[in-house]
């Protein structure tokens, strides 16, 4: 389900009848895909520390929109079909990098997803700033599927997808990352709170 920037899909308009709009070439359907979908890219690729969030969003989506006629399948197939072209353009710029990433500090601000209030706000950039400065603690493939999980909002098997991995190995790893953020929250000072948002 995509939610963008404040805006969805106008009531009664099925993501069935926008994608074979996109797949037209209908502007307003196009529109409508990036305006719900490319937020959760830009969230993603900020965690992972990408250098210009919005411009990996950009390539992928022009990614997107180029093999938009060969796509067949439901919502949740096409998020798993974004998001592994995201994954691919950022494993593509770290690799060129040639550095694990860089953490670019995330604030509420910078998430085109919505608009908290002053407190929420507040208590939001401390709890996300600790949570990406423990997931970048964590080896390369766990740090993967936790962002992908938390930031990007997919499920196990949309994940093993993405990744190429079957949802046993991803679970695996998701349960090792959970095991050791937890040890790192009990020895740092980090909120509480933030930890029970993760997935189980």
């Amino acid at each position: 389900m995509g939610i963008a920037s404040g805006e969805s899909r106008a009531a009664g308009v099925s993501f069935e009848t926008v994608l074979a709009a996109a797949q037209a070439g209908t502007p307003w359907a196009c529109t409508t895909l990036w305006r719900e979908y490319s937020p959760t890219v830009v969230g993603f690729a900020r965690g992972r520390g990408a250098r210009e969030p919005e411009d990996l969003a950009s390539d992928v989506f022009l990614t997107v929109f180029e093999q938009l006629t060969t796509f067949v399948g439901s919502e949740s197939e096409f998020r798993s079909f974004i998001f592994s072209i995201a994954y691919r353009r950022l494993v593509d710029e770290l690799r060129q990098r040639g550095k694990r990433g860089e953490t670019v500090q995330w604030t509420p601000e910078q998430d085109a997803r919505s608009t908290p209030s002053a407190e929420e706000a507040a208590n939001a950039h401390i709890s996300d700033i600790s949570v990406l400065s423990l997931l970048d603690s964590l080896p390369a493939d766990q740090r993967d599927v936790m962002v992908l999980r938390i930031v990007s909002d997919l499920t196990v098997e949309q994940i093993a997808e993405v990744l190429h991995k079957k949802p046993g190995a991803v679970k695996a790893l998701q349960r090792r990352a959970l095991a050791s953020l937890r040890k790192k929250v009990s020895t740092k000072p980090y909120p509480f709170a933030t930890l029970e948002r993760l997935p189980v």
